[in-house]
């Protein structure tokens, strides 16, 4: 079975704090691996070098780095890039549909939700409570709910950047959704070509200089 790891990365202001939660992802189940807060005020540049850190361990060698880059802007993102870190930026907004420019997607805060629901409801996305951190995500997890007005249709959520407790819970949401919609890499092809006949491997009877000479 083929694993990948996501390294999901919600990016606190003044103050709120910084989460990075890894994930594994194994035939269409999530794990949590790790969790982690940075200090709050930890300047981004510390970010920036920690989670290189992380990106750097043979244990998940070839991670995508998800961020969350809805309020830091694209100074901050940029940081990232120029560490040679690959990261996918997510900006969430209340619309209706997913659109991206190159490494930047904008994604419905109801697409977000709607994959946690799912895997969550079908228990393919797990933290162990032996984390540090693995019991306050799982608090995080039961304030996390979705409420739809059913005269307007409007989405309303919970803990979701309108509280102090929802970095952990979003920074692992844009990491599973990009798990979901990441693009699949293309099939190896390979090629066979087929034995020729045995007639075929006949050589040829070349003529002689003789037979050019008549």
């Amino acid at each position: 079975m083929a694993t990948k790891f996501y390294v999901g990365l919600d990016l606190g202001q003044a103050q709120d704090y910084t989460a990075i939660v890894v994930q594994e992802k194994t035939d269409g189940r999530y794990k949590v691996r790790w969790l982690e807060r940075p200090d709050l005020g930890t300047k981004y540049p510390a970010i920036v070098d920690r989670v290189k850190e992380i990106l750097s361990s043979p244990a998940i060698r070839g991670a995508s780095l998800v961020i969350d880059r809805t309020g830091c802007g694209r100074p901050v993102f940029d940081m990232f890039e120029k560490a040679r870190l690959n990261p996918i930026g997510i900006s969430i907004h209340g619309g209706d549909s997913v659109n991206h420019e190159g490494k930047s997607w904008k994604v419905p805060k109801r697409d977000l939700v709607g994959c946690m629901q799912v895997h969550l409801q079908n228990k393919t996305w797990q933290v162990s409570s032996k984390l540090k951190l693995g019991e306050t995500l799982s608090r995080e997890m039961l304030n996390f709910r979705q409420k739809i007005d059913p005269i307007t249709a409007h989405d309303s959520y919970s803990a979701w950047r309108e509280s102090e407790h929802d970095d952990l819970i979003l920074a692992a949401a844009v990491a599973t959704w990009w798990g979901e919609r990441e693009p699949k890499p293309l099939p190896r092809l390979v090629f066979v070509l087929p034995m020729p006949k045995p007639c075929d491997m006949v050589a040829p009877a070349w003529k002689t200089i003789s037979d050019y000479q008549r």
